[in-house]
């Protein structure tokens, strides 16, 4: 519980009350305090004498009363004097701030629940149960961001992300690691996709021009079920997974849209292995300069063709054909052809993702 809600109601209701007013906590320390001299004193023996009761104890100069019931409270209340106005403005703070205790311990086990499906913490038998005690809806269609920040910065990732939503009655912010915060977002049911990485887009720029941090975004596929949540969590995951091999000038990839990386990325390294040593001869791969592989690349961007690809290179048509065939005789894949291109591009990113599994290749 953050004693920074105490403090705020405290400092709303002192000039209401024109009393000293504050909480001391499960310590006996005054943790909110409208005199804020007072903050960080020990009032002895008072929980002592509020273990056994709800109402309100007169001691030392000063009502208190707990916020709760009694053994199950760990806030108490307390107002200056010891008179029938110091006992009525204690109950009215006891049931104010007992409101703030409720609300701030259901947003905390709320999104603890929720970390703990993403995770696979919880039973799936438990899911359904912990949500009716936390008047959770569970068929809410909904979607997965992972957002991964990068370098060190003043403020908190989870404050940053926390404050661009503030409807926390519909998204949810989740620390999952230190660098790794994941935005459990509600959508409508005829969402569009396109709408969606609207949005993630809003985010990294948001927190690039506010907080001058870099950030890539995954995003899962959405939910209309809560015991799904992890498997948009896991999608999220691998879209961050699979950008990073490549996607590198992306910083947002959504998983429907991973393509045929996706398909890579769930192959055995061995298949992969395997795959390269049928495609190409012994070291033809590895005999292909910069310049070469940069000129494959534009082919492949300018759909195979030839006039095209030669303009955005700046080179002859002949010296483009010049090099399209000194590519098939390497390799044996002559990328004129469709099939021959499509398993030349298909061999490119394998090679790229075991690359980033291993320094082999």
């Amino acid at each position: 519980m953050s004693n920074r809600l105490f403090q705020g109601l405290i400092h709303q209701m002192k000039d209401a009350i024109d009393r000293v007013i504050g909480v001391i906590d499960e310590n006996s320390v005054v943790v909110s305090c409208s005199d804020l001299v007072k903050i960080g004193e020990m009032r002895q023996g008072i929980r002592n004498e509020l273990t056994f009761t709800s109402e309100a104890v007169a001691s030392g100069g000063y009502t208190y009363r707990p916020i709760g019931t009694g053994s199950h409270s760990d806030y108490v209340v307390f107002v200056e004097g010891e008179d029938k106005a110091a006992e009525k403005y204690s109950l009215i703070l006891a049931i104010a701030l007992s409101n703030i205790v409720a609300l701030s311990d259901e947003k905390y086990d709320k999104s603890s629940f929720i970390k703990n499906i993403l995770l696979e913490n919880i039973l799936p038998s438990d899911i359904y149960i912990k949500s009716k005690e936390l008047h959770f809806a569970t068929d809410v269609m909904r979607i997965v961001f992972l957002i991964k920040f990068f370098g060190k910065n003043d403020v908190v990732p989870y404050d940053m992300v926390s404050n661009l939503f503030p409807d926390k009655n519909k998204d949810y912010v989740i620390s999952i690691a230190e660098h790794d915060i994941v935005l459990v977002k509600e959508i409508k049911p005829n969402y569009d996709m396109k709408e969606i990485e609207k949005t993630a887009r809003s985010i990294a720029d948001t927190l690039s021009s506010e907080f001058y941090t870099k950030v890539s975004i995954g995003i899962g596929t959405a939910v209309d079920n809560i015991k799904d949540l992890s498997r948009s969590y896991e999608e999220a995951r691998i879209a961050l997974e699979v950008g990073k091999v490549f996607d590198t000038e992306k910083n947002i990839n959504s998983y429907d849209n991973l393509g045929i990386g996706r398909l890579i990325y769930h192959l055995p390294t061995t298949l992969c292995e395997m795959f390269l040593q049928e495609v190409f001869k012994k070291g033809s791969l590895e005999s292909l300069d910069r310049e070469t592989l940069q000129t494959i690349q534009c082919f492949f961007e300018n759909n195979l063709n030839v006039s095209e690809t030669s303009r955005k290179l700046f080179v002859h048509r002949n010296t483009l054909v010049y090099r399209l065939e000194k590519i098939r005789k390497l390799t044996g894949l002559d990328l004129r052809e469709f099939e021959h291109a499509i398993t030349f591009k298909v061999a490119l990113m394998v090679k790229k993702y075991l690359a980033s599994k291993s320094n082999k290749y």
